[in-house]
């Protein structure tokens, strides 16, 4: 059963269908301002949370603290670096498996799920390898 949205929310929705990856809700608060349909900062964080809870939105907290949105269409998972921030796709899924478990074991129904390496990029290690040669 579809829950019943907000204008709001179904706009929220329409954005992100148009983009591919995550967006802060700063920056859909600006997006909906550029495409004439705006709404407050504050409506857009209760929308997000909203659809977060149907399942329908995804939230991924970088190591900065920022959270980005998108559709909980497939799990993302990334190796992200705490030094430049550089976020690389990690394209399998380690952990489906699990996740079926956990769905029949616990009668929970699981929307989605992340998984995180943080650490030092390529780039990073050679730099911080230079640094300290010095």
């Amino acid at each position: 059963m579809r829950a019943l949205r907000t204008r709001s929310q179904e706009r929220i929705l329409n954005l992100l269908k148009t983009i591919k990856q995550g967006i802060s809700a700063q920056d859909i608060y600006v997006e909906l301002r550029s495409r004439n349909q705006s709404m407050g900062l504050a409506t857009v964080y209760r929308s997000l949370e909203a659809l977060k809870m149907e399942g329908m939105v995804q939230v991924r907290t970088l190591a900065n603290g920022e959270a980005l949105y998108s559709l909980a269409q497939q799990d993302k998972h990334h190796l992200t670096c705490l030094q430049c921030g550089i976020s690389i796709p990690i394209h399998q899924c380690p952990v489906h498996d699990l996740e079926e478990q956990l769905e029949s074991s616990h009668k929970f129904k699981v929307f989605y799920h992340t998984l995180e390496f943080f650490g030092l990029c390529d780039r990073c290690q050679t730099n911080q390898a230079a640094e300290i040669g010095q």
